[in-house]
């Protein structure tokens, strides 16, 4: 979701069959090769569990209609493919539906390492293995209704519980703190970064494709990330929708669920009553420095 991209979807011919060509299979194969090394030991199970599931091929991008054979079967989901960019209300209805919009585009070779809208790897890599989960899948269908109906101010408090939980989720295991959201499962840079809370390690790769490290803005926010561990907090649907976020830096706090059985017991509860108990009791500080209207413009918003 954005105002402008030079990408273009592929659209599916009739049997929804995407033509992927030989370059994007093999950026496809070279995505998924690097960070299936990187979530190793990172990502929880039940992500874990989705991607065997999936069986996603690595040599060459992967067909929806494959993965929606197995997500069906598990919690009645679908991908359907959609332009690079969709609105906020077209995005929601999909998810009412029990339908995850998919961009059918794969950055260029020049952005492997650096992309700012989620292209097909971001989509599929990053969400659909999660989406085999039931918990997970009936949270994000009742988000995705709440958020059909809710008033542009309501979505912003939305936008800020699906930022730390579908996209930025971490989750509390027996065996230590490990990764569930999509934006950091398909970021190196943030996989390494949320858990160790290494900026050097995090940023070895000086173009990250999800963290929004880049060349022009990294040396603007590494003076002030350097020295700066990653905030650890309880889950609490009210506190996350009170904390703002930036979508090209490194994320300084996560919110670390005790169970994913914990979404399902959300999505049962009144969460619109806790957008107007977030909205009465205001904001939290940015836990991030400020960026000039310059950059503003350049690599989005805070939310």
């Amino acid at each position: 979701m954005g105002s402008a991209t030079k990408y273009v979807s592929k659209k599916p011919d009739e049997r929804g069959f995407v033509d992927w060509d030989q370059s994007e299979n093999q950026i496809w194969h070279d995505l998924v090769t690097r960070q299936l090394s990187c979530v190793s030991g990172r990502a929880c199970q039940a992500y874990i569990d989705g991607l065997k599931m999936l069986n996603l091929p690595i040599d060459k991008a992967p067909q929806l209609g494959d993965v929606n054979r197995v997500l069906k079967a598990q919690t009645g989901w679908e991908c359907v493919a959609v332009p690079a960019l969709i609105n906020f209300d077209r995005f929601f209805e999909l998810l009412a539906n029990k339908q995850f919009p998919v961009a059918t585009f794969l950055r260029s070779r020049e952005e492997f390492d650096y992309l700012q809208e989620p292209d097909f790897f971001h989509e599929i890599f990053g969400h659909c293995a999660m989406l085999t989960n039931p918990a997970f899948a009936e949270f994000t269908h009742t988000y995705g209704k709440l958020g059909f109906s809710a008033s542009p101010k309501d979505r912003v408090y939305l936008a800020r519980l699906y930022w730390f939980t579908v996209e930025f989720g971490l989750l509390q295991e027996t065996n230590g703190i490990r990764i569930y959201g999509g934006g950091i499962l398909s970021s190196p840079g943030e996989t390494r970064f949320a858990l160790t809370g290494d900026f050097e390690s995090a940023n070895d790769s000086v173009n990250d494709p999800e963290s929004g490290l880049n060349q022009q803005n990294t040396e603007q926010i590494e003076l002030s990330q350097r020295e700066v561990k990653p905030i650890y907090r309880p889950f609490d649907p009210i506190d996350i929708m009170r904390t703002p976020y930036r979508i090209d830096i490194m994320q300084p706090v996560y919110f670390i669920l005790d169970d994913i059985q914990q979404l399902f017991e959300l999505a049962q509860q009144d969460i619109m009553s806790m957008v107007e108990q977030a909205k009465a009791m205001g904001l939290h500080e940015p836990l991030f420095p400020p960026k000039n209207k310059d950059e503003d413009k350049k690599v989005g918003n805070y939310v």
